[in-house]
Formats: C-alpha cells, structure tokens, sequence
C-alpha cells in the first residue's frame, strides 16, 4: 500500500499531453540524457524523463521526472505508462552502468549485470506497452580490439563488430544489447534505432569521482594545476581518440529517430588526436605552463576513431564540429566546477 502511495504522489500536479508527441527518455539524470530532454524539449514533445539519481549538474526540463531503478521490472513497467493508456511515441534508453576507463577496467561484473538488466527490461516493457518508435545507445567499444592495435589507423567501420572481440566486458554487453534490440525488431516489428557513440563529451558532464572521461579528466586536471606543475596522463599518451561534442551528438540522434534507417550507425567524430596532444590543447586553452608525466594506468585500445562513411550515405550528416571548440566550453565549464565545489580528491585519474 505505501508503495501505490508513493508511486502515486509521483503524478501529482503534473499535466499530461493531448496531443503533443510523447518521449520517454530513461537515463535522463545523466549527461546525454539531460541533453537530449532540453532538445526534445525545444522540439515541442511532451517528456517523462526517469534515472536513478537526479540531473547533478542541472535541473531538469523534462516535464515528468521520476526517480527509479531500472534494473527493477517493476518500476519499468511503471514509468512506460501514461494515463488513459496512451503508449509514448518514442523511447531513448539511455540508461546504463559507465564510466571512464578507470571505472569500466575494475567493475567488469556490476556493468554486465547492471546494463543487462535495464535493456532486457526496457525493451520487453516497450514491447508490452506499444511504444511507437526506439533508440537504444550503444557504443564504440563494441569494436573488436585486434582492429584497434595500430594508433594511426583503427578500424571502426560498422561491419567490422564481428568477429567480435571488443577488449572490454562493457562493450561486449553493449554487443550483446545490440543483438537483443535487433532481435525484438525481427520477432515482434518494433521500430529501433541503433547508434554506437563516440566518447562524448561537454558541459554537464561527470567531471569528478571516477567516472568521468579524459576530456573532462583533463580539464579538471588542468585546471587544479598550479601554473608550472605537472598533470599525469595514463599510459605512454600516444593512444588515439575521437570526441564528439554533446549538440553534434543529440543532433546526430535526432536525424537518426526522424529517418528510416534502421542500420547501426557510429554518432562520433573523425578528427583523432593522441592523448597527450589533447592534454597539450586543454593547457593552452588555460592559458597555463603546465608539463606532462605519462604514468602506468589503464588506457585502453591502441586506437579508436569513428569512421563516418556511412552515417554521410544514409543521413547525408555526419559531425563537422572541430574538437577545439567543443573543449574551449567544456574547459570553461569544468573550470568554473573546480573553482566552486567542494569535491573531494579523485579515486581515479586519466
């Protein structure tokens, strides 16, 4: 009884839509997810955003927050419902157990059962309710690792996931998630969209604590160094990447929903960069005399970087935006975080 009271209590005073389209966004207190809402927003949708946690670094624009764990059934059943038995238009799962490689290299069990649960209990609730159309977020690091040995050259064309043989157990549960989406479009006709994304990065983000990714790693480092000192960089700093900011990304998921495609796309960009020229670009941009310590830690592939041919063919799009741009507002934004907060010392660093 107290729980149909608490779930209860969740509706009041909140309006629901007549004839708005509906979009369930599941993940919403994350970063992307929090990106996504305020677009969706701006599109006219009427959205119910749910996470286990709250937007930490913004408030929300969704018009329906729920607080819920995912990995629960129940509450999924729960938040895929609107009154009157309306089914959404859309649902964005975004949800999942992530982090940077300090996190994904330690947490191989609690990802895989994490993530796990939440997709195969999304997808069977949409299913269940009707949901009119799907986007599922999977990832770069389902490629396999022997295509991503060479730094200067890895290979991230979309038909080369198989033979899998992703170097992580957090991209080989993105794999396995992409096959259960793909299997619930065969067996039962449901409408999903697929894009593997591509270290994404930008304001309000996790920027401290463990989880947070080598842009925004970076930046923090960066901007706690006295001038003159020293940041530390994981590994020999010549692994390569691809960032994509966070718009080129929501824009990229967009098209991607309002398309008729339904192949597996990369969301990310093509400009690669090593670690450490990226480290060398966020101290120029602080205007700071810092030098560099490669130090042992984890760092992943050799390689990665998304191959955009594809995504041009089928949207005609692909992200154009230089990193330089996307880091000098994420850099500002950290910056302001380091100098305002009270966070404590980091666990992990990058």
């Amino acid at each position: 009884m107290l729980k149909k009271l608490l779930f209860a209590l969740l509706f009041v005073n909140i309006t629901y839509p007549t004839m708005q389209k509906t979009a369930l966004v599941c993940g919403a207190g994350g970063f992307i997810g929090g990106h996504l809402v305020k677009r969706l927003k701006e599109e006219g949708y009427w959205v119910r955003g749910v996470d286990i946690k709250a937007c930490e670094f913004c408030t929300t624009a969704a018009d329906d927050f729920m607080i819920g764990d995912l990995r629960d059934p129940q509450v999924c059943k729960k938040v895929c419902y609107l009154p009157n038995n309306q089914s959404f238009d859309e649902m964005y799962q975004l949800a999942a157990d992530m982090g940077g490689m300090g996190y994904i290299s330690q947490h191989d069990a609690a990802i895989m059962h994490n993530s796990a649960l939440i997709n195969i209990n999304m997808i069977e609730q949409a299913r269940y309710t009707g949901i009119g159309k799907v986007f599922y977020s999977s990832s770069a690091c389902i490629y396999p690792e022997h295509n991503q040995l060479d730094p200067n050259n890895p290979n991230c064309v979309e038909n080369s996931a198989y033979p899998a043989a992703p170097d992580t157990e957090y991209g080989w549960e993105k794999l396995f998630s992409e096959r259960l989406y793909k299997s619930y479009a065969r067996d039962y006709g449901m409408d999903i969209r697929i894009a593997r994304f591509h270290n994404i990065f930008g304001p309000e983000g996790t920027w401290c604590g463990g989880r947070e990714k080598a842009p925004a790693a970076l930046s923090r480092k960066v901007a706690e160094a006295p001038n003159g000192g020293t940041i530390e960089i994981w590994g020999k700093g010549d692994q390569t990447r691809s960032f994509l900011y966070i718009d080129e990304c929501i824009e990229g998921i967009r098209r991607l929903m309002n398309s008729d495609v339904t192949t597996v796309l990369n969301i990310g960009s093509d400009e690669m960069i090593t670690i450490n020229d990226l480290a060398k670009m966020v101290i120029e941009i602080s205007g700071k005399n810092l030098s560099i310590k490669n130090v042992p830690g984890p760092e992943g592939v050799r390689g990665r970087n998304s191959d955009n041919n594809l995504i041009k063919q089928k949207l005609n799009w692909a992200p154009s935006q230089a990193l330089r741009i996307g880091m000098n507002k994420t850099f500002a934004w950290v910056k302001n975080q380091v100098e305002t907060s009270s966070a404590p010392a980091l666990a992990y660093t990058h």
